[in-house]
């Protein structure tokens, strides 16, 4: 028998999922809700205490399917950590990122959930494992294999990300994590498994969209210079807010790909914080993961620092691109201080590009134009003078996609994690209308579903 178990989120934020494969305990993600602060942040790591933990699987290096890793570890030091060689780069950025803004958020600033110094150490006992490549897992209970074989295929969706293939007694499992079936400016589409699997663990970020409503890369990369153009021929600036893991590395090679056309202005571009490292990360990588351009190095890219500016206003001195994080733009990140002096620029435009969670304050201004009243707190009633745009450059799969991985995998059993309430719906009842033999389950947290 083979258990499942939601101890994170049920929608988007806190991936962290409990499967017992005959005995085994494995988790799949161990992350952190940004829409949260301090303990409410994380999983609920209490239901393990009776239960058996072997391996925490990671797919990728996100906050929000790594970030609560070191407590896990802190709780439960026995378990064995396995995720790809180069999330384990990542892993050392983001998690010691992490352990700063938890200094913040926690009351008491004597108390730690986890160090600097346990980071280390947790990012020395993390084992690797790279793309195809199979091992077999060992039980903790005996010095025989658990027969649980495991594979990682590459996700698409950031440097070092996997879909994470489990079999047993020849019963097949496929995790996507977060999955990304076609190109984007850097990195290639996922690799699936050749074989049907059993049960599908689908994420469905994306479910509730249609192709139209998210356009090709290269198309949606034109609009992108048009609409640049006019603002920064009139002497106005851009800010764009990103994750600093992902979105940053390929919307920068974007923009710096559209100049080198003389598709967009040659203008100052800025970044800063963790991105500036995770540059790094992707160079060294580009020979041994699936690349656009494999010669292509991110760090050729002329940029500055925004955190050596002396004040924002120097971004409105001349024309110019900022790449701030988060990409969310939540309360007290370089993007949402950014955005406080850019709502005063009538020149200038924020450009939105990602995902933005309805609870942020992304969401209330990539849905703000130029004009509106936008109250981002309790205290402020805030003037948007700037433009306000909005594009679409993807890193999960949108519907048609997600559904060509169902198509391709040919699951008897499928569970939607991942997504907010309306795309798990929209894609579940999408799938059920095309595929009326497949059973589908809904990852509420907390909850045993036994397969």
């Amino acid at each position: 028998m083979i258990l499942f178990r939601n101890i994170g989120s049920e929608f988007i934020g806190a991936s962290c999922y409990y499967i017992n494969i005959n005995g085994i305990g494995i988790i799949l993600d161990c992350g952190v809700d940004p829409r949260k602060k301090g303990f409410d942040s994380f999983p609920d790591f209490e239901v393990l205490n009776d239960l058996p933990t072997d391996y925490v699987i990671i797919s990728h290096a996100h906050q929000d399917h790594i970030g609560a890793l070191p407590l896990l570890i802190k709780k439960f030091p026995h378990i064995k950590i396995l995720a790809t060689p180069q999330t384990r780069a990542l892993a050392e950025i983001v998690l010691h990122n992490s352990v700063s803004i938890l200094k913040k958020e926690i009351p008491d600033r004597d108390f730690l959930i986890y160090s600097h110094e346990e980071v280390d150490l947790l990012i020395k006992s993390m084992n690797y494992l790279e793309y195809e490549k199979e091992i077999v897992l060992l039980s903790m209970y005996s010095k025989t294999d658990s027969g649980i074989k495991l594979k990682f295929f590459d996700a698409g969706h950031i440097l070092g990300s996997a879909g994470i293939y489990l079999e047993f007694n020849d019963k097949k499992i496929f995790y996507t994590g977060d999955i990304k079936t076609t190109n984007q400016e850097i990195l290639w589409g996922a690799k699936l498994p050749e074989e049907k699997v059993d049960l599908l663990i689908l994420e469905t970020t994306y479910g509730s969209t249609s192709v139209n409503q998210i356009p090709k890369w290269k198309e949606e990369a034109s609009r992108f210079a048009k609409e640049a153009n006019k603002i920064l021929s009139d002497g106005g600036s851009i800010l764009i807010p990103v994750f600093a893991l992902g979105k940053m590395q390929e919307i920068l090679a974007m923009i710096y790909n559209l100049m080198l056309k003389k598709n967009l202005a040659d203008v100052d571009i800025f970044v800063g914080g963790i991105g500036k490292q995770i540059l790094r990360i992707y160079d060294l990588n580009r020979y041994i993961t699936k690349r656009t351009d494999q010669e292509f190095e991110l760090n050729s890219i002329p940029t500055s620092d925004y955190n050596e500016a002396d004040s924002p206003r120097e971004f409105f001195k001349s024309p110019s691109i900022i790449l701030a994080s988060s990409g969310m733009m939540l309360k007290e990140t370089s993007s949402y201080n950014f955005a406080l002096h850019w709502f005063k620029e009538d020149k200038s435009a924020i450009f939105i590009v990602g995902y933005m969670d309805p609870e942020t304050p992304g969401y209330l201004i990539s849905n703000s134009k130029k004009g509106d009243n936008i109250i981002l707190d309790e205290l402020n009633e805030l003037k948007i003078r700037c433009e306000i745009k909005n594009f679409k450059f993807p890193s999960h799969s949108n519907s048609l996609e997600l559904l060509d991985i169902v198509k391709k995998l040919k699951p008897e059993k499928i569970i939607l994690v991942h997504g907010e309430e309306d795309s798990i719906n929209k894609i579940g009842e999408i799938i059920l209308k095309q595929k009326k033999e497949i059973k589908i389950f809904t990852a509420e947290k907390n909850k045993f579903i036994k397969l």
